[in-house]
């Protein structure tokens, strides 16, 4: 009898240790698989996001632990980006960096995003309160929008008719930036300039070209465009040239200086401005990952290490600031060009 129950301690011993060991099979398992933090874009085929895509990755092989997941639907429209969050929740990803469409068309999906344990921050095109926990701004609306008049004024001389050739009318950014050209341009120095009309080539190529041809047929003594759209400026630089319009009607905006170098070079875009969307990336990545580990809550005042772009700091309402736009000319854009 003793020895049987001998027996039965030794089996249940071992089998006390199986349970053990596959539980910390199991949670070493867990710890050992990558965290998926997907990078969501407005659109595909659009240069300014495959760089961001570019600081994901970056940022995926400082931090280790980290897969990047690059995602954007065919267009720029809300439902496009619906779609893939619907499927990214069914796939359990750990974290979801959106540049979004429309600020609130958004919300009820990442909500339910964020209900079932995803962490959901937006960058470059924000989403309301509510709809997110940070929201990584490029650079500060107002130092945009005014740096933007302040580019275009230089290049007219201070004179003459302006016209915007925007990306969505829905578009967080861009919104904000045309309300601070507005403001800029009240001042007494550009008092001989006029903010003449804003139109919208829903970023895409086509059309903001053919918005571009219609502001200077509608105003055939326009001095200047404003394209705060990586999409737009370039599209506007060709349909001033194709118009006969080079020197005639300056150009500036946000712009990609691999896609706007030619144009810089022989002066249809002599001065532009942009962040650096690797760094978007990179630093949308690295906030994400401190979300999901529980490093930080996205509270105002928390402070986030970034890697090689140092620290963030959360802001009211999750609002961060990560840098301001840099101005590409001729003497500087073969050297940013060969970056992105």
């Amino acid at each position: 009898m003793k020895n049987k129950l001998i027996l039965v301690v030794m089996i249940l011993s071992i089998v006390a240790s199986g349970l053990i060991f596959a539980g910390g099979a199991q949670e070493t398992a867990k710890e050992d698989e990558n965290l998926r933090l997907v990078l969501l874009v407005k659109s595909l085929g659009n240069g300014f996001f495959e760089a961001v895509a570019d600081g994901g990755q970056e940022a995926a092989k400082e931090l280790g632990n980290v897969e990047s997941i690059y995602q954007g639907p065919s267009a720029s429209t809300a439902e496009g980006q619906i779609e893939i969050i619907e499927t990214l929740i069914a796939q359990k990803v750990d974290g979801i960096a959106i540049s979004a469409n429309d600020r609130d068309a958004l919300i009820p999906v990442t909500k339910k995003a964020m209900k079932a344990g995803i962490k959901i921050i937006s960058f470059d095109s924000g989403i309301s309160s509510g709809g997110r926990i940070i929201d990584l701004a490029p650079s500060d609306a107002e130092l945009i929008g005014r740096q933007q008049i302040q580019l275009i004024a230089e290049l007219t001389d201070y004179t003459g008719k302006v016209g915007v050739v925007s990306a969505t009318s829905q578009a967080t950014n861009q919104n904000e930036w045309i309300s601070w050209m507005k403001e800029e341009i009240k001042k007494p120095e550009y008092s001989k300039m006029e903010l003449v009309e804003v139109v919208y080539g829903d970023d895409a190529s086509d059309k903001s070209y053919r918005e571009a041809v219609g502001l200077m047929n509608k105003y055939p003594d326009l001095a200047g465009i404003i394209s705060p759209t990586t999409i737009g400026i370039l599209a506007a630089a060709k349909a001033i040239e194709d118009e006969g319009k080079k020197g005639q009607v300056q150009l500036t905006g946000l712009g990609l200086p691999s896609e706007m170098q030619q144009y810089i070079i022989n002066g249809t875009c002599q001065q532009m401005a942009l962040w650096n969307p690797v760094d978007l990336g990179y630093t949308s990545t690295y906030i994400l990952k401190a979300l999901v580990e529980g490093e930080v809550e996205g509270k105002p005042g928390d402070v986030i290490d970034c890697g090689r772009m140092g620290q963030v700091v959360v802001g009211e309402d999750g609002m961060s600031i990560m840098g301001t736009p840099f101005v590409f000319n001729a003497e500087n854009i073969a050297t940013y060009a060969a970056i992105f």
